[in-house]
């Protein structure tokens, strides 16, 4: 993306003014900047979606921008400067999906423009830029809808009503992990001729193009924030929802990298500490996929574990089955569709109704900010306070 300074915000009132009102029949006419795998497939979910029409796209790299252009309406106009889909009338919203060190700028630009926006998590590069979001999303009336889906998904919102119960009992104890084996991934090679990589960079300092930074940039703070931003701000988002608290008073972190030619940690643990006296400790590791990803909420009553894929409590009082140091589950909830159409279908509906979406940027930077305090910690060596 184009190293751009930030363009004067208009007051919210202004802000609204700039794009069209929506009715409930309106087809909505949105851009995508950026359009790596996650944007990607986002825009292959939305022309699945009713009324909606992907109308432009924004790639620096020409492979991705022209295979995004396969994907987006018939007609649809291909940028390599997203400023130019902010000054079309004719959109109504955008797609953000570029490295995590853009999504402040283009949010904001985009904002400023009328526009709404989706842009994925984790939605700031740092604490401040988060604060700077909130304040300034807040005040313009725009709709900002953060990548983190859980929000709308069907049995992520069954495990908040069964935690808000009470039939867990008190939880002090949140445990979560993340599990990827990146030694499984394989990319091409960038071609240099294709990409204008001084634009990629933008605000992030100058440096040699390299294809492993450019594919693996969730994994150089320059452009990422690793793990703990990439993977455990979606779990620690389910958290601060479930459990009603949001700011961590303390964080602690180890890292390391064994496998990898990384910055940020392969091999990462965060303990987070919470005013509600409950403490999450997060564990993930990049070189074996078993069990992918979870959260597990172990209350004096009951333990509810909850990924992806399913739901289920297990009673305290319930004897184990044979053979194994658990019960059956009493309650047990699969999952039969990526909560990520939901969650854009919110989206959607929030640009017409104009009411909150389920991941507005105030809890979008309340997670953000949670993973930043952890890497904060790591980098700094000690536990940190909030």
């Amino acid at each position: 993306m184009p190293d751009l300074t930030r363009r004067v915000f208009l007051s919210g009132a202004a802000a609204l003014t700039a794009s069209r009102v929506l009715g409930a029949n309106d087809r909505i006419h949105l851009g995508v900047i950026g359009t790596g795998d996650r944007a990607s497939y986002l825009m292959r979910i939305l022309t699945r979606l009713p009324d909606n029409s992907l109308d432009a796209v924004c790639d620096v790299y020409a492979p991705r921008r022209d295979a995004a252009a396969k994907i987006a309406a018939p007609g649809a106009k291909t940028y390599t400067d997203y400023r130019a889909i902010l000054d079309r009338k004719d959109i109504d919203g955008v797609v953000v999906g570029t490295p995590d060190h853009w999504h402040k700028q283009v949010t904001l630009d985009a904002v400023s423009a009328g526009k709404d926006v989706y842009v994925e998590k984790p939605v700031s590069h740092s604490i401040e830029e988060g604060a700077e979001m909130v304040r300034v999303i807040e005040a313009s009336g725009r709709v900002v809808q953060s990548g983190t889906q859980q929000r709308s998904w069907d049995h992520y919102k069954i495990g908040k009503q069964l935690i808000d119960s009470g039939m867990l009992g008190p939880v002090h104890c949140v445990y979560t992990y993340w599990f990827q084996n990146y030694g499984a991934l394989s990319q091409d090679p960038v071609d240099p001729a294709q990409l204008d990589w001084k634009q990629w960079l933008g605000s992030a300092p100058d440096q040699p193009l390299a294809s492993e930074k450019y594919h693996y940039w969730r994994w150089y703070w320059n452009f990422g924030g690793g793990a703990l931003t990439d993977l455990m701000t979606h779990w620690i988002d389910v958290i601060h929802w479930y459990m009603d608290d949001s700011t961590p008073v303390s964080a602690l972190t180890s890292g390391k990298l064994y496998t990898y030619s990384w910055e940020c940690p392969d091999t990462i643990t965060c303990v987070l500490d919470y005013p509600k006296n409950f403490t999450v400790t997060y564990h993930g590791n990049m070189s074996s996929k078993i069990d992918d990803g979870g959260i597990e909420f172990r209350g004096s009553k009951a333990t509810m574990k909850i990924d992806r894929s399913h739901l289920a409590v297990y009673s305290e009082t319930s004897r184990n089955a044979p053979g194994t140091l658990a019960p059956e589950p009493e309650i047990i909830v699969r999952s039969e569709q990526d909560g990520t159409v939901s969650h854009l279908q919110n989206f959607l509906d929030c640009m017409r109704d104009r009411k909150t979406p389920a991941a507005n940027i105030r809890v979008a930077h309340e997670a953000a900010r949670a993973s930043h305090l952890g890497n904060l910690s790591l980098k700094m060596g000690r536990r940190v306070n909030s």
